[in-house]
C-alpha cells in the first residue's frame, strides 16, 4: 500500500492581483508551491508526489524539484478549466500507477503551512475508514438570512465542521467516484471539491485532524499572514 500526494496547483489566482499564478509567487526567495511540496517530501509516510499544474509551468515545477531536492515528485499533469477537472486529471493519471488500496492525499498547492500531524491523521483515518478529510470546528455563530435581510434562525455551531485539504481517499473509490461524477454530471460544478462530490454521490466522510495554521493563500492579506508565520519561525530558530 502506497501513500500518493496529489498537489493541486492549477489555479490562476486573479484575486491575488499578481502577474503570475499565486502558487509560483516567491516568498523569501522560494515559490509558495515549494513550501507545500517540502511538507510532503519530508513526511516519512509519503511515497510519491504528483503535481497538477497549469500548462506552460511544468518545466518550472521540475526545475524547482531538482533544485530543492523534491525527489518524491514523480508526475506533473496538466490541470483543467475547473478545480474538479484538475483533480480528475490527477486521478486519471494514476490509473495505471496505483492499486485500489493505495491512499491518495489531495492537497491545495496554496496551503503551504500544512503540518505533519495533519497529514499523518488523514492517512490514519483513510486506512481505518476508507477516507479522511481534514476538518476543524466552526467557532462563529451562523444565522440563516431570509428575504427581508433579517433572521429568526441560527445553526448551532456544534453541528458544523470546516473541511479543507489535505483529504485522503482509497484510490479505487476515488477513481470510481470521478468517473461516475463526470459521466453523470454529479458534484462537479461551481465550488464543488472532492469532499462535496463524494457526499453528493452518497459516500460518508470521516473527519480527521485540522489546523487553523493551514491557511489557503487567496488574497494579499493571506500572503502577509504566511510571511508572518515564516518570519516568526526564522526568529525562533535563531534564538
Amino acid at each position: 500500500m502506497k501513500n500518493i500526494a496529489v498537489i493541486i496547483a492549477g489555479g490562476v489566482g486573479h484575486r491575488m492581483g499578481q502577474d503570475i499564478p499565486k502558487q509560483f509567487i516567491h516568498v523569501y526567495d522560494k515559490p509558495v508551491l515549494l513550501y507545500t511540496l517540502k511538507n510532503f517530501q519530508n513526511h516519512p509516510q509519503i511515497d510519491a508526489i504528483e503535481v497538477v499544474c497549469i500548462d506552460g509551468w511544468h518545466d518550472v515545477v521540475w526545475a524547482y524539484a531538482k533544485q530543492y531536492g523534491i525527489d518524491k515528485l514523480k508526475w506533473v499533469v496538466s490541470g483543467g478549466e475547473t478545480g474538479q477537472e484538475s483533480i480528475r486529471n490527477g486521478v486519471y493519471n494514476l490509473m495505471d500507477k496505483c492499486d485500489d488500496d493505495d491512499n491518495v492525499i489531495i492537497h491545495d498547492g496554496i496551503r503551504p503551512l500544512v503540518e505533519p500531524a495533519v497529514i499523518t491523521d488523514v492517512i490514519a483515518k483513510c486506512n481505518e475508514y476508507g477516507n479522511g478529510v481534514s476538518s476543524m470546528p466552526y467557532n462563529e455563530q451562523i444565522f440563516v438570512i431570509n428575504d427581508e435581510g433579517t433572521t429568526t434562525k441560527y445553526i448551532p455551531r456544534e453541528t458544523l465542521r470546516r473541511v479543507v485539504t489535505p483529504q485522503a481517499y482509497k484510490f479505487g473509490k476515488l477513481n470510481w467516484a470521478y468517473h461516475k461524477a463526470f459521466e453523470e454530471k454529479i458534484g462537479i460544478y461551481g465550488s464543488s471539491y472532492t469532499n462535496t462530490m463524494m457526499v453528493e454521490l452518497g459516500e460518508t466522510l470521516h473527519f480527521a485532524a485540522g489546523s487553523d495554521k493551514n491557511i489557503k493563500l487567496t488574497t494579499k492579506d493571506d500572503l502577509e499572514i504566511f510571511m508572518g508565520y515564516l518570519k516568526r519561525n526564522k526568529e525562533t530558530e535563531l534564538k
